[in-house]
């Protein structure tokens, strides 16, 4: 048993740390030998430590440490070689190579150290977005969603915007929201709404009264997550969208957030005015005052949400991302097609560097069926479900 092992790790081929290996030791034999062969009159054994530096690059503390050894090694069998070898410059240089190969492993263990360190952050971060912002089904009935999020902060996965997706009976309701403020200080309002939504989604009848009822989930517990200088201060932009099966409708409520953009399959894009209501979190905690905004959404048509960080997104002139415009360019896409191309495109407009949050949703109604392929889904007895889950 113990034989096949070993015969099976003979026949492995060497990983690419293995392979980088081998070049601080040949330019420890080459120096070395150089070194020999012009004699003590030209020296190139302070070279050596070339090499424990250049494996510091992709290997371990430990490893690293062994090549300083080696290199140690070349120095004292070159200056054997020489006839130098109880010189004081090679016992100074022999101190030096071993000082600054020691100050190498620090370094290159104190970075290790930081990576394991970022290594559990991430994880952490990803296992949080898994628990706050649930991946999106990529179909709610006749509708395909994709999404795309983009936290502003470089070692996050999360920040302040949020989306969500429900679906009661016939209907697909939708959330998109944006935080006051960004990166991971903003999570304990996006924790807050996305649950206040998730239930509230299935037990309202109307977007007014399921509006009113996450403001006053969010005024209930917002005072809970705010310190003594932010006292009221805090609050959410949010966007409510309610799409039934039969009707080529879109409803929308808007708590203080930006209108979506209305895609059509002729290469037309319309941004409606909407009669948006205070952010959630402020205290407006009556249906009435949360209007419901009606545009038409028939077949082929996508409805495309986002924050605010989009459309703020500059690039090193200044200038804002003109979202519209270059939406316009891809309205015949697929949802994730779509949403691929802005990301891009977003991402070269600003080189890659957002001052905000960024989260895109793009919500396509699907042609309506033939009416063979009518009878045969309504002929079913059990339900569909997705296949695939709306990526991050």
């Amino acid at each position: 048993m113990d034989s096949r092992q070993g015969r099976v790790g003979l026949g492995q081929p060497w990983q690419p740390g293995q392979l980088l290996l081998l070049i601080p030791v040949a330019l420890i034999v080459v120096i070395t030998a150089a070194d020999i062969a012009t004699g003590p009159n030209i020296v190139l054994s302070p070279l050596l430590v070339v090499a424990p530096t250049l494996t510091a690059w992709f290997a371990g503390p430990w490893t690293t440490a062994g090549i300083g050894a080696l290199a140690m090694a070349g120095e004292t069998v070159s200056s054997w070689r020489t006839g130098t070898l109880s010189s004081r410059s090679v016992m100074v240089e022999v101190i030096a190579i071993a000082v600054i190969t020691s100050l190498i492993v620090f370094l290159c263990a104190v970075r290790d150290r930081h990576a394991r360190q970022m290594a559990r952050v991430r994880s952490v971060a990803e296992a949080a977005q898994q628990v706050l912002m649930w991946p999106l089904p990529s179909r709610l009935g006749p509708l395909r969603l994709a999404c795309v999020y983009l936290a502003s902060e470089e070692e996050a996965d999360i920040g302040g915007d949020l989306y969500a997706a429900a679906r009661t009976g016939s209907v697909a309701r939708v959330m998109i929201g944006d935080v006051r403020g960004k990166g991971l200080p903003a999570l304990g309002e996006a924790a807050l709404l996305l649950g206040a939504f998730r239930e509230a989604a299935h037990q309202h009848a109307s977007l007014p009264d399921l509006a009113a009822s996450l403001d006053r989930s969010m005024t209930r517990y917002l005072p809970d997550l705010e310190s003594e200088d932010e006292a009221g201060e805090r609050f959410v932009t949010a966007l409510l969208v309610e799409i039934a099966d039969a009707e080529p409708l879109v409803r929308m409520t808007s708590c203080g957030h930006p209108a979506p953009l209305l895609l059509g399959p002729d290469n037309t894009v319309h941004v409606p005015r909407l009669h948006p209501a205070p952010p959630l979190g402020v205290g407006v905690t009556d249906p009435d005052n949360h209007a419901v905004d009606v545009l038409p959404f028939g077949p082929g048509d996508t409805l495309l949400l986002y924050t605010d960080g989009v459309i703020e997104a500059r690039d090193h002139n200044g200038a804002f991302y003109p979202l519209a415009e270059r939406a316009a360019q891809w309205t015949d896409h697929s949802p994730e097609a779509l949403l691929h191309r802005i990301e891009r495109d977003l991402l070269a407009h600003t080189g890659g560097r957002f001052g905000d949050d960024v989260a895109l949703l793009a919500i396509h109604r699907a042609p309506s069926p033939t009416p063979a392929t009518t009878f045969s889904a309504s002929s079913a007895d059990t339900p569909t479900s997705a296949g695939s889950s709306c990526g991050t």
